[in-house]
């Protein structure tokens, strides 16, 4: 009864959400400055993973110790967003997005200037904080841009920006800081964040459709039980990408046997079918309530065992590559969409939770695997503490959500 009484309450409110449709004929100019904006915080996210050795010297400390920063990051992602959607929760989606983007350009501009290694913690987690928030008020405009029925494709365009960062910006800004310094990645990833910056202010619309809701309306999004159960079956199922992805090298070096000048080119691989699975995955999800997340999450336990029997082969491992980083991002999108079918309400704060699930599953799946190299049972064991994460997922996501029906996204 309790749960009925407050989703009445929220009924005005969905319904804007729900009913709003873009009076812009083509959202392409829009969609294409969002995914220049997700473009260039991957860049960021990901280019730090490539330059953590650089800051580490030049900052005179360990690698466990700079991994700090990259920590920090992700922690911004788990804690700062959800906390700055919630503030921001009256603000138009076009003026959060903008003040993002700005927040975005004074983390890196301070990463780049930092000092010592405990400046350095703290500015990259102000730049982790906008990730979550600003993908997801960029898919609640991109949404809007595209009209009703199509909040999958929504929030697969807006991470299609972070899907080509893994492609081509983590690689470019991985060489720029070696061939000139840890501290110019960071100037690079701003000159994108200002190209992304000047492409919102001119594209962005104007329009009272986006204003922001009530910060009751976002706060009683996590009073419902199925936000969280939606959560966990993603931080459980997704971790299993980074489980492979966080260990792509010792297993073209180690396991396939094959030379270091290869972990370029198998990361571009993976990457490719992040962003293959992404587009495909954004179709699904807006016309089937499960397909896209059971399909992506068992496609990826089939490849998961192929790569742990027979991942020392390159010829096996690199097409697999592709089809872990395609199946999972496959999910996505459907995650995405029943996150926001559980609280339409509260579009922005799941695009939020989402995105901080992410980063949690970026953790367990480094995590399980480190604990798996550390048991010594081989250099493709981490792919089995991916498996066992992903049944996890999977199976709580069939036993409490699976046939519940969310309210339709349409904005």
């Amino acid at each position: 009864m309790h749960q009925r009484a407050y989703e009445g309450q929220c009924t005005a409110e969905e319904d804007r959400h729900t009913l709003a449709e873009s009076p812009v004929r083509d959202p392409r100019p829009t969609v294409f400055a969002l995914a220049l904006g997700t473009f260039a915080i991957g860049t960021g996210e990901f280019g730090s993973n490539g330059i953590i050795q650089l800051f580490a010297s030049d900052l005179g400390v360990s690698i466990p110790v700079a991994t700090h920063a990259i920590t920090a990051y992700a922690l911004g992602v788990v804690i700062g967003s959800p906390a700055i959607t919630l503030l921001a929760a009256r603000v138009n989606r076009r003026a959060l997005l903008l003040g993002l983007i700005a927040l975005f350009l004074l983390g890196n501009s301070l990463s780049a200037l930092a000092s010592n290694i405990e400046l350095l913690v703290v500015f990259r987690f102000v730049a982790g904080s906008v990730q979550g928030a600003f993908f997801g008020a960029g898919a609640v405009v991109a949404a809007y841009m595209y009209g009703p029925g199509k909040g999958g494709k929504a929030f697969a365009t807006v991470m299609g920006g972070l899907t080509v960062a893994t492609i081509f910006g983590s690689p470019l800004g991985t060489f720029i800081g070696q061939s000139a310094g840890w501290r110019a990645m960071y100037w690079v990833v701003v000159v994108i964040g200002l190209l992304a910056g000047a492409a919102l202010v001119a594209w962005l619309p104007r329009t009272d459709d986006l204003r922001g809701g009530s910060v009751a309306a976002e706060l009683g999004a996590l009073r419902r039980r199925n936000v969280w159960l939606m959560g966990a079956v993603a931080a459980l199922g997704i971790s299993s990408i980074f489980a492979v992805y966080t260990f792509i090298g010792p297993f073209v070096t180690d396991a396939a046997l094959q030379d270091a000048s290869l972990i370029p080119i198998a990361l571009a691989v993976f990457g490719l079918g992040m962003a293959v699975g992404n587009h495909l995955g954004g179709r699904v999800a807006d016309q089937h309530a499960n397909r896209g997340l059971t399909w992506g999450y068992g496609g990826v336990l089939a490849l998961l065992v192929l790569i742990g029997v027979a991942g020392g082969n390159l010829a096996i491992l690199l097409p697999c590559l592709f089809g872990v980083g395609a199946t999972m991002m496959f999910a996505i999108p459907t995650i995405q969409v029943r996150l926001t079918g559980f609280a339409p309400g509260a579009p922005t704060l799941m695009g939020a939770l989402n995105l901080a699930a992410l980063n949690l599953a970026n953790s367990l799946g480094a995590i399980g695997g480190a604990i798996t190299l550390e048991a010594g049972w081989g250099t493709l064991s981490t792919v089995w503490a991916g498996f066992a994460l992903t049944t996890a997922g999977l199976l709580l996501y069939l036993v409490t959500v699976a046939r519940v029906k969310p309210a339709p996204v349409h904005a």
